[in-house]
């Protein structure tokens, strides 16, 4: 059996935010090899494609993972989080919380899957108070209507959001 502390950070990541990117700081202090998951998640209309949001997430998150000595790697997934996790045998799913509505998502979220895989753990990392209000889809929001989204999120990922919200119609269009 490995020692290998192996961690799962999953989520759609449409945009990664400067909030995301606080987790995973942290969360490459608590495992040897970290795994970022970035999934499919068609139900939340992402403004990214697939292949676009994990190149973000790559390059947001590379140099922290090389800095910190950490194996890293983002990979894209459209499956029962729980297979994926036995798939690239992760030990740890780390999961951010913002609020307390976020609490009472993943506590359900935990329970499930600790009956489908008990051996895997999952640590919750309370957001840093200065990134709890933020979220992905608030900061679409903000762009698409004209705001500055800088504090948000990193700055070429502001840069793609902002190109991208310009081809969509204008909110008073749709």
């Amino acid at each position: 059996m490995s020692t290998k502390r192996v961690g799962l950070y999953p989520g759609t990541f449409d945009p990664i935010t400067n909030g995301h990117i606080d987790i995973i700081k942290r969360g490459l202090r608590l495992v040897d090899r970290l795994v970022i998951g970035v999934a499919t998640n068609p139900s939340k209309n992402p403004l990214f494609t697939l292949e676009e949001r994990v190149a973000m997430v790559e390059e947001a998150t590379r140099p922290m993972a090389e800095a910190a000595g950490v194996e890293f790697e983002v990979v894209q997934f459209d499956e029962l989080l729980m297979h994926f996790a036995e798939r690239v045998g992760a030990t740890i799913i780390i999961r951010g919380l913002r609020a307390v509505a976020d609490f009472e998502y993943e506590f359900q979220m935990t329970g499930m899957n600790y009956q489908i895989n008990p051996s895997i753990e999952t640590v919750f990392l309370m957001a840093d108070p200065k990134y709890q209000t933020i979220a992905s889809r608030l900061v679409k929001e903000v762009a698409r209507y004209g705001g500055k989204i800088s504090a948000f999120v990193p700055g070429d990922v502001a840069k793609a959001v902002v190109a991208r919200v310009a081809e969509l119609p204008s909110p008073s269009e749709s």
